[in-house]
């Protein structure tokens, strides 16, 4: 018994080092463990965008960045003119890994008037969430972007929500998140977002909270937050926790009261020098958001 107990004491001791929890007494920090759903990870935006895979998953596992959502035209080179093969290995290589692949961040948006444009797009989005599925994903990230001139902003959100559904009931048969990134001049504001959602029919197709200043505009952050919440799905976006006016530890609240189990994924903004270092740095901060 004693033997059992001094080990026990020994891997969690392990544990709340390896997670920069040694000065915790261990109840605090097993506590912490308990309350802490929220995992971190990286969009390929600024900081990996100039990464090879295997460079971009050794960061992210230097850092503790345990997923990653690959944006399209980046270094890593994971597009869908990759055959079967370089299908699988990108999979094995995430696999060998500590790092998941959260998913696909695309820049595709139903918003256009031009239907053959709207068409093709929506076609692009079938092949990438493919591509999701061959290399292990669970998702891929889409966006509203705007209500175009002349043509009612109603009609507008019926037609983003029915090619929503559409890519949805593909995605469905593939295991496929569809992530609508909270995005775009005015589709950004979560009244309208919101809309949106409300003729979307498909369960797979969530909403991506992006940090946008327009979620703090009456009535506020948390009824903001709440009023589209139901539809939250595995994925949120964040900029660097220490820049901006940007309410961070609300958010983090927010999230803990809802018990968010999903990513919650740096989509930064800056260019440092010595990105490691700086990777290093969000993890302390967003470590020290959950437990505040």
């Amino acid at each position: 018994m004693m033997e059992k107990h001094t080990r026990r004491g020994f891997i969690q001791k392990s544990l709340f080092a390896g997670l920069g929890m040694s000065m915790m007494d261990p109840i605090s920090a097993q506590f912490l463990l308990k309350r802490s759903k929220m995992k971190l990870g990286l969009v390929t935006y600024l900081w990996g965008k100039d990464w090879d895979l295997p460079t971009l998953i050794s960061n992210c596992e230097k850092t503790g960045f345990m997923g990653v959502e690959l944006r399209t035209q980046h270094a890593h080179g994971v597009e869908t003119n990759l055959s079967s093969k370089e299908r699988t290995e990108v999979k094995k290589r995430f696999q060998d890994s500590r790092v998941t692949c959260v998913g696909y961040g695309a820049n595709f948006d139903y918003h256009h008037t031009d239907k053959a444009l709207l068409r093709k797009i929506i076609e692009e989005t079938k092949a990438y969430t493919k591509l999701c599925y061959d290399i292990g994903a669970t998702g891929i990230k889409v966006k509203p972007n705007a209500f175009p001139a002349g043509v009612s902003k109603e009609k507008t959100i019926s037609q983003i929500a029915a090619s929503l559904n559409e890519v949805g009931k593909f995605g469905k048969d593939f295991g496929q998140e569809i992530r609508v990134e909270v995005h775009g001049v005015e589709t950004q504001k979560i009244p309208n977002m919101k809309a949106i959602f409300e003729q979307v029919t498909e369960d797979n197709v969530k909403i991506c909270w992006n940090c946008n200043d327009q979620d703090l505009l009456p009535p506020g952050l948390e009824a903001n937050f709440k009023s589209v919440q139901k539809w939250f799905g595995d994925t949120v976006h964040i900029r660097e926790l220490n820049v901006g006016d940007y309410p961070y530890q609300q958010l983090m609240d927010l999230f803990k009261e809802m018990n968010y189990s999903g990513w919650i994924l740096l989509e930064a903004r800056t260019d440092p020098s010595d990105k490691i270092k700086a990777m290093n740095e969000q993890r302390e901060i967003f470590r020290d958001m959950l437990g505040a």
